[in-house]
């Protein structure tokens, strides 16, 4: 698990629209990272739209934004284009990233366990360390809980 001041684990993913994002070559700036269940479901999608709503405040704060999930690259295009989001997203399709973030977790949906990706956020600061994080996400206020935290970075 990780705690405040630990190192955020480098990540090296494919996004939508093509291209790649890696976290090392971000080191000087402040990222936050949603992680999301699955594209096209009801709380990922207004977490999603919130997010890139939002996108230009938290450029202002001096952060960067992305959301991932182990959806492939061309579901995300699907999506994005769809609800036309502006926050990049991220492909961990083998689920390494989700792993390294302690995200990847067994679930109990009306008694059936599964596993999948507990809806949490990480604030990175610009020295590439774990600055604020949010886990078992509501969605509803979140987005602007986190453009706060990120603004007082």
């Amino acid at each position: 698990m990780l705690d405040l001041s630990d190192h955020a684990p480098l990540f090296t993913l494919p996004r939508d629209g093509d291209g790649v994002v890696s976290l090392a070559a971000l080191k000087g700036k402040a990222v936050v990272l949603f992680f999301y269940p699955r594209d096209d479901t009801p709380g990922c999608t207004k977490e999603s739209i919130g997010f890139s709503e939002h996108l230009q405040s938290f450029a202002d704060a001096g952060a960067l934004v992305f959301g991932i999930s182990k959806d492939p690259v061309k579901k995300h295009d699907k999506f994005v284009a769809k609800h036309g989001l502006t926050t990049p997203l991220l492909s961990d399709a083998e689920g390494s990233t989700c792993e390294d973030y302690g995200v990847w977790k067994e679930k109990n949906m009306y008694g059936k366990k599964h596993w999948g990706i507990e809806r949490s956020t990480f604030l990175i600061d610009a020295e590439g360390r774990i600055a604020r994080v949010w886990r078992k996400v509501k969605v509803d206020g979140h987005v602007e809980e986190v453009l706060e935290a990120a603004a007082a970075l």
